[in-house]
């Protein structure tokens, strides 16, 4: 069984940082596409980063210049580093991947999601 676990949430004064971590488990072949996407208290979720197997990266235009998605291909990890947070950057913030396992025996690509960490920035 594949999972993804997140990991480095939590509150942080506007202005300043927090890093997240997101690391994939289970009998994983390959990993193709990850990412972070967030939603905000009472809105749809959205996409904030998300970083190629070759390490080519695309942002969100609102977090471009203080976010920084990265990934270690080894460790089947996928940081991002968030620098001068700001209260509307406050959101459960969710990890993705797109990844080739073994489940039950069978090779197959799946699209999968961590649980979920929170991230509440203060004014």
């Amino acid at each position: 069984q594949v999972r993804l676990v997140e990991s480095g949430g939590g509150l942080v004064q506007a202005g300043g940082s927090l890093r997240l971590s997101c690391a994939a488990s289970g009998t994983i072949l390959n990993i193709n596409n990850m990412g972070w996407y967030r939603q905000p208290p009472g809105k749809q979720r959205e996409l904030v980063a998300k970083i190629t197997s070759g390490g080519s990266t695309n942002y969100a235009d609102s977090v471009k210049g203080r976010f920084t998605i990265s990934r270690d291909n080894a460790k089947n990890t996928v940081s991002l580093q968030m620098n001068s947070l700001k209260p509307e950057d406050t959101a459960v913030y969710y990890c993705n991947a797109d990844i080739r396992a073994i489940v039950v025996g069978i090779v197959r690509w799946d699209d999968y999601w961590g649980q979920g960490t929170r991230v509440t920035v203060s004014s």
